[in-house]
């Protein structure tokens, strides 16, 4: 059997974005562990951004290995058109989709030809490329199980969503908490980005040609929806929280370089007592809401580590620091443009994380025990800090205050200062820390030998070999 899996290539395609490409290269790592030939892909613009910030070399990892092959989308880096996120996305599907397939057929010639095909929902296309040659395909949804619902229930029509002008009305779905207006993804509601509503909509309507969904989620954390969406749709197999499913840390993902000194700083500072804060990759503050982020950071009286991450040229202007901030924080706290995360959220020092709740950032938050301080900007974010609050108890979320002058909402200096001191030394804040620490140990046995977690990736490289040697696969095999 040994034998036979390392005869099996499995290529894995990601969009060209941080929070597609960490999830998809843990899957990648994790695979190449089992004893398989893996190849990670994505365009060459960002392949590039990975190779100056990190090792990006074909790496033996268990008995398997793994290497980087990108492809072109036909754009220079500074192509004017980027800026256009609708023309982008077509030439991505248009050109990428074109280059990704000359990329596939080079495997053959070489004498590696594809078993597999994984990609992610923001590359549809890819699973169309696999059904006309012939290469069995299977999605890893980067996002959580009650969003997969969410979404597949609004492609389907199986219910009644509400408009930007019913926003007294719930979503009521199976195995989900009652959902209210700001809960829902925006792209479904106020939809933001049309572009990115429509691609990632479109997957679910070739679902059909993927022989099973991965998911970045462990059955004990959603074991109902896991359930209730694999009767409805393609069969589902959690095999996360993936950052705890690879123990090799030297190959990573990272499209900027982090920052050498966090955990010595980090190291510096006493047990449970830093609020670390980032955003992600993309998301960017107002200017307002920096000054009052920054100035309830300080008002606080707690250290911090501040990851304030400069946006691509095409996602909007540079975050500006207030004047003087970074001089009133030293001593204080620390900021820095990009950092590893999850050792982060992995040091006694760190008390909480106030995050935008991307799904990436959510389970590395769930399941290393640390507290969260909820501030979801758009898409899943809403979503997940639902969960993270109301389903799973792990922190709180901070509520915006509409201005006078035009009735935005922003979330005020005092705010933030309240947030911090409750989640760490308010009266529910040990309950949310027991509460961190159950999904912390949850997360680790399902990835742990025999967990979860772990019998999914073995079922679905079984499921690889099977295919392989054209053996049929079963529903009940696929979602054993």
């Amino acid at each position: 059997m040994e034998s036979k899996k390392s005869s099996l290539h499995v290529l894995l395609v990601s969009f060209p974005a941080q929070g597609h490409i960490n999830p998809l290269l843990r899957l990648a790592k994790c695979l190449a562990s089992k004893g398989l030939l893996v190849t990670f892909s994505t365009t060459e613009t960002i392949g590039n951004m990975m190779k100056e910030a990190t090792n990006t070399k074909s790496s033996n990892i268990g008995q398997g290995e793994l290497r980087f092959e990108f492809f072109s989308e036909g754009w220079e880096i500074d192509e004017p058109q980027r800026a256009n996120l609708d023309a982008w996305m077509n030439q991505l599907r248009n050109v990428g989709r074109e280059s990704f397939t000359e990329l596939i057929n080079r495997q053959s010639e070489m004498g590696r030809p594809v078993s597999c095909i994984i990609n992610n929902p923001f590359v549809p296309w890819a699973t169309d490329v696999a059904a006309e040659l012939g290469i069995p395909c299977a999605v890893l949804w980067v996002q959580s199980c009650a969003v997969y619902s969410i979404y597949y229930h609004f492609q389907h029509q199986l219910a009644t969503f509400p408009k930007p002008d019913q926003r007294d009305m719930t979503l009521d779905l199976p195995s989900l908490p009652s959902l209210e207006f700001d809960d829902i993804p925006d792209f479904l509601t106020l939809n933001p980005y049309d572009s990115l509503r429509k691609v990632i909509l479109s997957q679910f309507k070739n679902l059909d040609k993927a022989f099973c969904v991965l998911v970045d989620s462990f059955e004990e954390l959603e074991r109902e929806t896991i359930e209730v969406m694999s009767r409805i749709s393609a069969p589902i197999k959690p095999v996360g929280p993936l950052f705890r499913s690879t123990k090799d840390a030297s190959v990573r993902g990272d499209i900027w370089k982090a920052a050498d000194d966090c955990i010595q700083w980090l190291d510096s500072q006493s047990p449970n007592s830093v609020v670390y804060i980032s955003f992600g990759s993309v998301v960017s503050l107002s200017k307002e809401q920096l000054e009052e982020l920054s100035a309830g950071l300080l008002n606080s009286g707690a250290p911090f580590l501040w990851v304030v991450k400069t946006p691509p040229a095409d996602m909007g202007s540079k975050p500006e620091l207030p004047d003087g901030f970074k001089e009133e924080a030293e001593g204080k706290g620390m900021v820095v443009e990009w950092c590893s995360q999850e050792q982060v959220l992995a040091h006694s020092a760190v008390s909480c994380f106030l995050t935008h709740c991307g799904w990436n950032s959510s389970m590395e938050c769930l399941t290393s025990g640390v507290p969260v301080i909820a501030f979801p900007q758009w898409g899943d974010q809403n979503t997940n800090a639902k969960l993270l609050i109301d389903a799973y108890g792990v922190g709180i979320r901070m509520k915006k205050t509409p201005r006078e002058k035009d009735g935005a909402a922003v979330v005020t200096r005092d705010e933030v200062e309240r947030c911090i001191f409750e989640v760490t030394k308010g009266s529910e804040a040990e309950a949310i820390k027991k509460n961190a620490l159950k999904w912390k140990e949850a997360a680790e046995a399902a990835v742990a030998d025999g967990g979860s977690s772990y019998r999914n990736i073995e079922l679905f490289v079984d499921d690889i070999q099977r295919m392989a040697s054209n053996e049929p696969v079963s529903n009940d095999q696929i979602s054993s």
